[in-house]
């Protein structure tokens, strides 16, 4: 049995990369999981994934910055499922990169409503399932290195990232007596599309990027999402407002 067994789990951001690679080590550890994206074949695609591996999943679209979008989003996993244990708020975006004040105001409005914004309604809309079903649960939010120490080039992106880590040690305080544990990840740079795709379109980036790693490589979707997936367990039942960092030692450097 996984850790996870008889959980019900939601991953918004399923379609690709970390977010897929969570609900599939969720499925691994035992969960039912609502898979989440505003990428419709990428999600369908983690559905099947899961399935193949004999788990159980099912595909709700959901733009995480429209609140009646996510509370459609957790009704259904509890309309699937019959309630919601854990839930790992994943969906984001990079943006443009630029000194800040060559950044524009549409990157940081972008920024804000998915980065930020995007986490806090799903939490909101999580926490009320939570205290509804009386059982408690598990969150883990997507925040970033960049949401522990400066970044160039991103000034959007890292503010937002720090928001979320902000969110996640409020959220754990507000509700820690109500047995709701609030955490986040803080990836360093994990091959995933969205960073194959940034490091495609800036020549000497990856070579750059790699000299930070301290481990001598970059991280795996999969180390990822095997940690939600403990974050989320009765295992890590005493961590809560913790932002935890998967990076390969490249903030320690």
């Amino acid at each position: 049995m996984g850790y996870l067994e008889g959980k019900i789990g939601l991953v918004t951001g399923a379609g690709s990369g970390i977010g897929r690679a969570a609900a599939l080590s969720f499925c691994q550890q035992g969960a039912k999981v609502l898979v989440s994206d505003i990428d419709d074949k990428g999600g369908a695609e983690t559905v099947e994934l899961i399935k193949q591996a004999g788990g159980e999943a099912v595909y709700q679209h959901c733009d995480v910055s429209k609140a009646a979008e996510v509370e459609a989003m957790v009704a259904k996993a509890v309309e699937s499922f019959g309630q919601l244990d854990c839930a790992f708020n994943n969906a984001g975006l990079a943006g443009e990169f630029a000194r800040l004040a060559d950044s524009t105001e549409e990157n940081f409005d972008l920024n804000y409503r998915v980065n930020l914004k995007g986490v806090f309604l799903c939490m909101k809309y999580e926490i009320l399932q939570f205290l509804k079903q009386g059982t408690g649960g598990a969150i883990v939010s997507t925040a970033s290195i960049a949401g522990l120490v400066g970044s160039k080039q991103v000034s959007a992106y890292c503010a937002m990232k720090h928001g979320v880590n902000g969110l996640t040690k409020s959220a754990a305080l507000e509700y820690a007596t109500k047995n709701i544990r609030v955490n986040s990840v803080c990836p360093g740079m994990i091959e995933t599309p969205l960073l194959n795709a940034q490091l495609e379109s800036h020549p000497g980036m990856r070579e750059a990027m790699m000299a930070f790693e301290p481990i001598g490589r970059f991280g795996e979707p999969r180390e990822i999402g095997d940690t939600v997936a403990w974050l989320c367990s009765d295992q890590a039942s005493f961590v809560t407002g913790h932002t935890m960092t998967v990076d390969g030692g490249a903030v320690a450097a």
